[in-house]
């Protein structure tokens, strides 16, 4: 691999602005103050007006279940116990019995249906008067190779509605699984271990029951009124509709996913994804390309594009820099009225500035633009970088521990 230059980083406003002139201009409108490198010149992308927070209603929908548990209406919602007035949660023990366990977990007060404590969304909402955490996430499906969207996520760290449950013994993992129409065959479940959920190191993101997205209350679709959110993990961890919490001293994940050849305990991986492209591009017009990046748990240290022709010999792949979206220049331009980037994990509280950025488990946008390519067949390729220098796919050796292949367009200049 060569050792490109760092990326630029471009504001939002540029982006803003170069996706707006490109757009009035066609998708190959040329950029004018560019300085060509070889065939290849980087420049502000085509989707600059990506808006940086996926509103709600704009995130890709993987839900499960038949009929799908945000299609409830009526009666049928309330006895689900999916309004806000009729959620609860449970917190108690797992009852079911594994010779191999010699001693069982406990809880000193179980929170249940059945005692009449379980937790409303009323006493999770006073919890987070105290406890509130807020942070952008970008949710990324484990097999779908493209990101669902990004959200601003506010919700109570999982460890404090744990310890309302008085004291636990015993408990090495923690299972949780969300409104499932009342078939065990669609149960979709999900766990982590007592440490991921109770010894959060400082600064770092910690697993919480999220109840509002983007500043408003989280709808039904997106798994309201109240889902579990696991900053670090892929979008199957992160389970909607979550209505039941079980801590367990079984060593094992209970994962639907880790019966299908998936790794539960794989965190997001740092991946590139490509936006679309015209199947036929004039010669002697600009292309810009770009797409988003995620920052998975090793960080991102850049972007490279690739682009080799079709109907040329063997040659080796040159990787070249694209440029990464800087960070907005005013926060109140792309966050929900009323939240300030001080309250944000992740970034300074005293100065509202990002920690590191891209920030671990967001996504960005990135950018370049293709000049001065001949008549011919191509293939484009991106990778991410991240900061242990790996280079997508690396070093995952399966992809169903989260789908990083590298993507290609190929397309024609004509």
């Amino acid at each position: 691999m060569n050792s490109p230059s760092p990326p630029v980083a471009l504001t939002r406003r540029e982006f803003m602005r170069a996706g707006s002139a490109l757009a009035a201009t066609a998708a190959v409108a040329e950029l004018s103050g560019a300085t060509p490198a070889a065939e290849t010149i980087v420049a502000p992308k085509l989707a600059g007006a990506r808006p940086f927070l996926t509103p709600a209603d704009k995130f890709r929908d993987v839900s499960r279940g038949k009929p799908l548990p945000h299609s409830l209406k009526g009666d049928a919602l309330i006895a689900a116990r999916l309004t806000p007035e009729t959620w609860r949660l449970e917190i108690t023990t797992d009852p079911t019995p594994n010779p191999a366990i010699k001693e069982t977990a406990s809880l000193g007060m179980p929170l249940t249906l059945a005692d009449g404590n379980a937790l409303d969304l009323p006493a999770l909402l006073e919890l987070g008067k105290k406890h509130e955490v807020q942070f952008l996430k970008a949710m990324q499906c484990l097999n779908i190779p493209a990101p669902l969207g990004q959200g601003l996520w506010a919700g109570v760290p999982l460890r404090e509605a744990l310890r309302l449950c008085g004291a636990m013994r015993n408990v090495r993992r923690i299972y949780y699984w969300g409104f499932h129409n009342d078939d065990p065959k669609q149960l979709f479940q999900s766990s982590l271990s007592y440490s991921q959920a109770m010894e959060t190191p400082p600064g770092e993101l910690p697993a919480f029951l999220a109840y509002r997205l983007n500043g408003e209350p989280l709808s039904l679709t997106r798994g309201g009124p109240v889902r579990m959110v696991i900053p670090w993990a892929h979008g199957f961890k992160s389970i909607k509709w979550l209505q039941r919490i079980v801590v367990t001293n079984d060593y094992r994940a209970n994962d639907t996913y880790a019966e299908q050849n998936n790794d539960p305990e794989a965190p997001l991986k740092t991946a590139a994804y490509l936006d679309n492209l015209p199947a036929k591009i004039p010669a002697g017009q600009a292309a810009p390309i770009g797409g988003l990046v995620i920052s998975g748990i090793s960080g991102l240290k850049r972007v490279e594009y690739s682009l080799t022709r079709g109907d040329a010999k063997a040659e080796a792949e040159i990787w070249t820099a694209a440029q990464l979206e800087a960070p907005p220049a005013d926060w109140r331009d792309v966050l929900p009225a009323g939240v300030s980037p001080k309250q944000i994990l992740g970034f300074d509280p005293q100065t509202g500035r990002p920690a590191t950025w891209p920030l671990r488990y967001s996504m960005v946008s990135w950018s370049a633009t293709l000049k001065g390519l001949a008549p011919g067949k191509y293939a484009l390729s991106a990778r991410a970088v991240d900061l242990n220098n790996f280079a997508q796919p690396e070093p995952r050796p399966i992809q169903k521990a989260g789908r990083n292949s590298l993507e290609v367009r190929e397309f024609e200049v004509v």
